[in-house]
C-alpha cells in the first residue's frame, strides 16, 4: 500500500518503520503535526491481519490524537505507535528496548506510553533506552483508564442533557461494549450514577465480573449493538460504527471510549440522520491524554487541575452538539471543523 494514497494519511508530518530481527521488533511511528508542541500518543501492540491494516490503525490514531490535543488545550501534536505483534505470547525485555531505541531515534519528536496491548512494565523496559517514554513504575503517573472513564462519564450526562433533557442517569439503559481498563472503570462510574446496565466482551470472565459486581445483563458480543438502551458506549476497538451496525441501533446515543468509532467520516453524517447523538471520539475520550500530559507539562500531577479538565470535557461536548442542532450538521463534522479551526490559527498566529 503507498502511504499517500492510504484514506487515513491526512499530510501526515513522518511515517517511520523499525525492523529489529534480532528482537522480533516491527513497529510503526506515525507523527501526524507537530504545530502545538511535539507529538504525542501511546504505543499499543496487536496482532493485525495485514501491514496495510497496521499502517492504517497508525495513521488514523495518529491523527486522533492531534485533534484530541487540540480540542483538550494541550501543549503537544499528535503521534502514534503500533507494534505488530501478540501482546499474550511475543512480548520480551529485548522487544521494547528495541522500541525504546526506535523512539529515542527520533530525537524527541515523538513521546509514548502505554496503550492497548502495552503495560507500565513494557514502558520501564523501553524508558531503559529513551528519555521520551512515560507512564512508567518509577514516575508518578497512574494507568490513565479511570481518568478517561471519568471523561467519558461527563461526556455522557453532556449528551443525556442535550438529547434527552434530563440531568441524571438514574435509571438510563447504558449498553457497553469491551470491558477491559476504560470499559471497567465506566461501568463503575455509570453504576454508581444509577444507570441499568448491558455489557458484552469478548472475554467471558470480565463480562461476568462486571455482571456481578454491577447488576448488569450480559448480552452476546454481537447482539451489543442491538440492545434497547439510550445510550451505546463503545470502549473497545475502532470502527465499529458503519453501514451494518449503525442499522441495529437502538438507542438515542453513541458515547464511549473507542478510538475511531466511525469507518469513514461519512457514518457521522449516518448517525444524524438516524437521529442518534454521537458524541466525537477524541472528544470525549481524551481523559487519559489529559491526565499524562498533566504530569508531562508541570512534572507533578495535580489533581484538582486534572478533574477540572476531565469536567470540562462535557461543556465542550455541550458546545459541539448546539452548534452542529443549530447549523444541522453532523456532531462529527462540527468537531472535525472546530479542530481544523483551532490547528488553523495556531499555524497563522
Amino acid at each position: 500500500m503507498s502511504i499517500f494514497s492510504s484514506p487515513a494519511f491526512d499530510d501526515h508530518e513522518e511515517v517511520h518503520f523499525f525492523d529489529d530481527p534480532a528482537t522480533g521488533l516491527r513497529a510503526i511511528i506515525a507523527i501526524h503535526d507537530t504545530t502545538l508542541g511535539p507529538a504525542a500518543g501511546g504505543c499499543r501492540m496487536k496482532t493485525y491481519d495485514s501491514e496495510d491494516d497496521a499502517v492504517t490503525d497508525a495513521l488514523r490514531l495518529s491523527r486522533g490524537m492531534t485533534y484530541k490535543a487540540v480540542m483538550a488545550n494541550l501543549p503537544y501534536g499528535g503521534g502514534k505507535s503500533v507494534i505488530i505483534g501478540d501482546p499474550h505470547s511475543e512480548k520480551t525485555e529485548a522487544l521494547f528496548r528495541a522500541f525504546g531505541r526506535a523512539v529515542e531515534s527520533l530525537g524527541g519528536r515523538y513521546h509514548t506510553g502505554e496503550d492497548m496491548g502495552v503495560t507500565m512494565q513494557d514502558m520501564d523496559w523501553a524508558a531503559q533506552e529513551s528519555a521520551y517514554v512515560h507512564g512508567t513504575t518509577a514516575s508518578e503517573a497512574q494507568d490513565p483508564s479511570p481518568d478517561t472513564a471519568v471523561g467519558v462519564l461527563a461526556g455522557i450526562i453532556a449528551a443525556v442533557k442535550h438529547k434527552l433533557g434530563r440531568h441524571d442517569l438514574k435509571g438510563l439503559g447504558v449498553a457497553v461494549q469491551g470491558l477491559g481498563n476504560v470499559g471497567y472503570h465506566l461501568c463503575r462510574l455509570l453504576a454508581a450514577e444509577g444507570a441499568r446496565l448491558s455489557v458484552a466482551d469478548v472475554d467471558a470472565d470480565l463480562v461476568a465480573r462486571c455482571a456481578a459486581e454491577f447488576e448488569a445483563v450480559a448480552v452476546p458480543s454481537d447482539e451489543i449493538y442491538a440492545v434497547d438502551a439510550e445510550v451505546f458506549a463503545p470502549c473497545a476497538v475502532g470502527a465499529i460504527l458503519n453501514d451494518q451496525t449503525i442499522g441495529l441501533l437502538e438507542c438515542d446515543i453513541v458515547a464511549g471510549s473507542a478510538n475511531n468509532q466511525l469507518l469513514e467520516e461519512r457514518h457521522g453524517q449516518a448517525l444524524s440522520q438516524a437521529g442518534i447523538l454521537y458524541a466525537p471520539d477524541y472528544v470525549i475520550n481524551a481523559g487519559g491524554f489529559i491526565s499524562v500530559a498533566d504530569e508531562m507539562v508541570a512534572g507533578r500531577r495535580d489533581e484538582q487541575r486534572v478533574l477540572r479538565r476531565l469536567h470540562g470535557i462535557g461543556d465542550l461536548l455541550g458546545e459541539i452538539f448546539s452548534r452542529a442542532a443549530s447549523e444541522g450538521r453532523a456532531t462529527s463534522e462540527i468537531a472535525d471543523a472546530i479542530a481544523g479551526e483551532k490547528l488553523a490559527a495556531k499555524k497563522a498566529g
